[in-house]
């Protein structure tokens, strides 16, 4: 015969829901940010209004949430910033790219990296080389050039003209470009948010790379996946593409960005 639950126990079963009806409500805060009204947050958790008015009551107390006196409007509070930031300054983006790094070289037997922007430009600070006897391999360290990589051509396309123009200016006078050669190209790269070379940096080299952004929209890496041209195809629309912009999704994903479904 079953036990039957104590009041202790329906007591915490309760504390339970309660918390995460609260985080629930505290989330739908965050999506219908800056503000929102009372009804159209009840419609978005799928609850009566006067259930969410009282723990929206409970939240201001705590300073989760805060309510406009001119708009009556509900928001995210103080406190809710504040955990917010010390969330964000714990994001590492090698520890959260470590395994899908991992899993996306076992999916592709590719070697494939992830590159963090550094003082002399795209600098690769991890690596999963793919396993077989040839294998192309960056080493944990290196630099990729602005233009000719795809990695730097990612990086080109997202970052704040102020951070590259420097090391743009210097590749563009040794290829003998213009700035409005790249113009166009980048633009590209952001409303495909990937860019695939056939080689550019290696013959015999293809590679596909994506951003990896932040909760402010900011590239904080970039993920590329490289292979020989003759087992590797580096087509924007190919499988290895769509497995590549999965994983820098899933890691944008892990560092406050809201990815589009």
């Amino acid at each position: 015969m079953a036990k039957a639950s104590s009041p202790a126990d329906n007591a915490g079963k309760q504390k339970v829901r309660s918390a995460e009806v609260g985080t629930d409500i505290l989330k739908a805060l965050a999506q219908l940010s800056p503000s929102t009204s009372l009804s159209r947050l009840a419609e978005h958790v799928d609850m009566p209004a006067s259930k969410v008015h009282r723990y929206l009551q409970a939240l201001i107390a705590s300073g989760f949430a805060e309510q406009n006196s001119a708009t009556n409007h509900y928001g995210l509070g103080r406190e809710a910033l504040r955990v917010g930031l010390a969330a964000l300054g714990g994001m590492d983006v090698l520890k959260v790219a470590a395994l899908p790094l991992s899993q996306l070289r076992d999916a592709l037997n590719e070697s494939c990296f992830i590159a963090v922007w550094g003082n002399q430009g795209a600098t690769v600070v991890n690596i999963e080389p793919a396993v077989r006897a040839v294998t192309v391999v960056t080493q944990i360290g290196s630099v990729l050039p602005l233009l000719s990589s795809s990695t730097g051509l990612v990086f080109g396309a997202y970052l704040p003209e102020r951070e590259t123009v420097e090391l743009r200016d210097q590749e563009l006078a040794a290829l003998g470009h213009s700035t409005s050669d790249y113009d166009a190209l980048f633009a590209s790269i952001r409303e495909r948010g990937l860019h695939h070379v056939h080689g550019l940096l290696m013959p015999g080299v293809d590679a596909l790379s994506a951003p990896v952004l932040n909760a402010f929209g900011q590239i904080v890496a970039v993920l590329t996946v490289v292979g020989p041209t003759s087992i590797f195809h580096a087509d924007e629309q190919g499988p290895a593409a769509q497995q590549l912009l999965a994983a820098a999704k899933m890691i944008s994903w892990r560092m406050g960005y809201e990815v589009a479904p």
